[in-house]
C-alpha cells in the first residue's frame, strides 16, 4: 500500500479531568483515506483521544487540554475555530446507535437542514446518497417516512453512519460502532468501513482486536493514557516493537 498523506497530526496531546490524567504526551499521525484503529484496555484513553479530534471533550466540565491537534495543517484548538463547523468536517458515530425519534428521512436530513439546506430535491438526493453509502438504501427506500426507531439495531447504527455522512465530512470517528451488535450486523458494519475509506479518513476505537486486524490499516495501542506503539496493522499484530504491545495482543495482559 502506498504511503498516504497525513490528514490529522497530533503532537504532545494531554488531557486532564480535574486532577485525573486521561492522556499524557500523545503524538500520532492519522493518514488520509485509511482506517486507524485505537486499541487498549478499558480506561486507557482511546475514547478520550478520539473525542479530542472533533473537540467533543470541550463539553466536559473541568477538562484541560494541552498540546497541538491539526486537521490539514490547521490547528483545531485555535481561538477562532468554531467547534460546530469543525464537527461538520469531523463526524462521529457512537458506540450505541442513537437515532432521533423522527422518520428515517428526517434523521439523515437533520444535519444538512441545520446547516441551512432547504431545497427539497437536493435534500432527497443527499438522503439517498448517504443511505446508499451506508449500505442501507435498499432496505429502507420504500419506508423513508417510517420511524427510525422501528429499525433493527444494526440498521439503526448504519442509519447513524448515514446521518454522519449527510453533512459531507472529511473524517469519520467511530467509537466502538459494532460493540452492541450481533455478528451478522457487525460484519455489515466492517464491510461498510472498508468501502467508506475510499472517500473518508476513518478513526475507530475498538475493544475487539480481531476487528482491528480486519478493518484497519494502522493500529495504535494505548495504555494508561499513553500511546505505547503505533504502526501498520499487519506489522503491529505480527511483529510489534514493544513487549507491552505483544503482551496485550497475545492476551497475556489486558
Amino acid at each position: 500500500m502506498t504511503e498516504a498523506p497525513i490528514k490529522i497530526t497530533v503532537r504532545s496531546l494531554g488531557v486532564r479531568y480535574g486532577s485525573t490524567v486521561a492522556l499524557e504526551d500523545v503524538s500520532l499521525d492519522v493518514p488520509t483515506n485509511r482506517v486507524t484503529a485505537l486499541i487498549g484496555p478499558s480506561g486507557c484513553g482511546k475514547s478520550t483521544f478520539l473525542r479530542c479530534l472533533n473537540r467533543m471533550n470541550d463539553t466536559i466540565p473541568g477538562v484541560r487540554i494541552t498540546g497541538d491537534v491539526r486537521l490539514d495543517g490547521e490547528p483545531l484548538y485555535a481561538a477562532d475555530v468554531d467547534p460546530v463547523a469543525l464537527r461538520r468536517r469531523v463526524g462521529m458515530v457512537f458506540q450505541k446507535s442513537n437515532p432521533f425519534p423522527k422518520s428515517i428521512f428526517d434523521n439523515v436530513a437533520f444535519g444538512p437542514r441545520v446547516h441551512g439546506l432547504r431545497d427539497r430535491v437536493r435534500l432527497h438526493e443527499l438522503v439517498e446518497r448517504s443511505l446508499r453509502q451506508a449500505a442501507l438504501w435498499d432496505e429502507v427506500a420504500d419506508r423513508l417516512d417510517r420511524p427510525a426507531l422501528d429499525l433493527s439495531g444494526g440498521q439503526q447504527q448504519r442509519l447513524c453512519i448515514a446521518r454522519a455522512l449527510a453533512v459531507e465530512p472529511e473524517v469519520i470517528l467511530m467509537d466502538e460502532p459494532a460493540s452492541a451488535l450481533d455478528p451478522i450486523a457487525t460484519a455489515k458494519i466492517e464491510e461498510l468501513i472498508h468501502e467508506l475509506k475510499m472517500r473518508y479518513t476513518i478513526v475507530i476505537v475498538t475493544h475487539n482486536m480481531q476487528q482491528a486486524a480486519r478493518v484497519s490499516d494502522v493500529t495504535a495501542y494505548f495504555y494508561l493514557g499513553r500511546l505505547i506503539e503505533c504502526g501498520p496493522t499487519e506489522r503491529l499484530f505480527t511483529n510489534p516493537d514493544r513487549p507491552e504491545t505483544e503482551d496485550y495482543i497475545t492476551g497475556r495482559f489486558g
